[in-house]
């Protein structure tokens, strides 16, 4: 499974400086790397390890390369801008040599409804449904207990890990990648209030709202295991092309986001909000529905959004961690702030008074 460095510079790019016949076989850290594994530096506090690993080749940018010391001599890099773009592709090239063949075919515990059109080069493991009027694209993989529903599509080399459910009429391009136990097109949280009364004497129900859009993802998007994205009220729910969730990530009915945004784990992100290109969402940020996040947007973890984010930037509403104590001193002055309002307008009238009219509030 080993590569050469001239291999690997012909595949990615970049430049090699040393021994461009040496080979490698795998990846680790500067600190752990030995002779025939590869490391990277993308971090300036590491620079120093550079000079001292065992590495067989660094991955390193233009700039630091020129920051080492004339004893790394002989050592093998390969040059390039981004070295952690580099190393993730690398990464990738090894994991697709070591992954054994995928075996086209249907395992023969799954269900394929006669219906449904699957390509010759598709996997479907153990106990997958697919159900009527599906539609699976070219080498696409769908791991144990997978549920397609009724007229899905599947583009080519989507890959659904175990348990993940994509309910009926939903769209996903080529090469999305959903992880295990994630939730496609379940319906949105649509309920209309029917009551009458006061108080305990109050009756009636929630009617729900038939949910009867769908969930339209784009290529190459990435879903985290255990994540819900909501199918549409009307229309339908939209993920563009290249956006990326983590895990446990929760978004309601007629959300869209734009292409190329990253959504860290726990986010929730309410109903009908638009969160445009190049975005960035912390984990655990709550965001209200019809709202809208313009394009290069960063909300930092724990922040809420109530209102528009109409202008690019970083956005902050989370209180960092501090001493228990420091917090409670805190919370009773914010619990305090209306009394302090009061002293300061009072304060302020009797400075107005005493001189008679002629002093502005402070």
């Amino acid at each position: 499974m080993a590569i050469t460095l001239d291999d690997l510079v012909k595949r990615f790019g970049g430049e090699v400086v040393g021994d461009r016949a040496h080979r490698v076989e795998g990846l680790a850290p500067l600190d752990k790397a030995g002779p025939a594994q590869l490391a990277f530096l993308a971090n300036q506090k590491y620079l120093p390890q550079v000079e001292t690993t065992a590495a067989g080749a660094v991955l390193i940018s233009p700039s630091d390369i020129e920051k080492l010391s004339s004893k790394r001599d002989g050592s093998n890099f390969i040059v390039t801008p981004n070295p952690y773009a580099y190393f993730a592709r690398v990464a990738q090239a090894f994991i697709e040599l070591a992954a054994p063949k995928t075996v086209p075919g249907a395992h023969p515990s799954a269900y394929v409804d006669p219906a449904a059109k699957v390509a010759a080069s598709a996997m479907i493991g153990p106990h997958a449904t697919v159900e009527a009027g599906a539609m699976i694209g070219e080498r696409v993989k769908l791991d144990a207990g997978v549920v397609v529903g009724h007229g899905v599509t599947l583009g080519d080399d989507v890959h659904l890990y175990p348990n993940v459910t994509v309910y009926h009429g939903c769209k996903l391009g080529a090469r999305v990648i959903v992880h295990a136990g994630a939730v496609i097109g379940a319906d949105g949280f649509g309920f209309a209030p029917d009551f009458t009364g006061e108080s305990d004497a109050r009756t009636g129900s929630w009617v729900k709202i038939p949910q009867v859009g769908a969930v339209d993802i784009g290529d190459d998007v990435e879903i985290g295991a255990n994540t819900t994205i909501d199918r549409g009220a009307m229309a339908d729910t939209v993920i563009e092309a290249n956006v990326k969730i983590d895990n446990l990530v929760q978004i309601g009915h007629n959300c869209r986001i734009g292409a190329y945004t990253v959504i860290a784990g726990c986010a929730g992100i309410a109903g009908s909000t638009n969160i445009g290109k190049h975005c960035m969402i912390g984990g655990a940020v709550g965001i209200a529905g019809h709202v809208t996040l313009a394009d290069y947007v960063i909300v930092t973890a724990q922040s809420g959004v109530s209102k528009s984010l109409t202008q690019a930037g970083m956005y902050t509403s989370a209180f960092p961690a501090v001493p228990h104590a420091d917090w409670n001193k805190s919370a009773a002055m914010i619990r305090n702030l209306d009394k302090m309002r009061d002293r300061i307008k009072a304060l302020e009238a009797a400075l107005v008074e005493r001189d008679g009219g002629k002093q502005g509030k402070a």
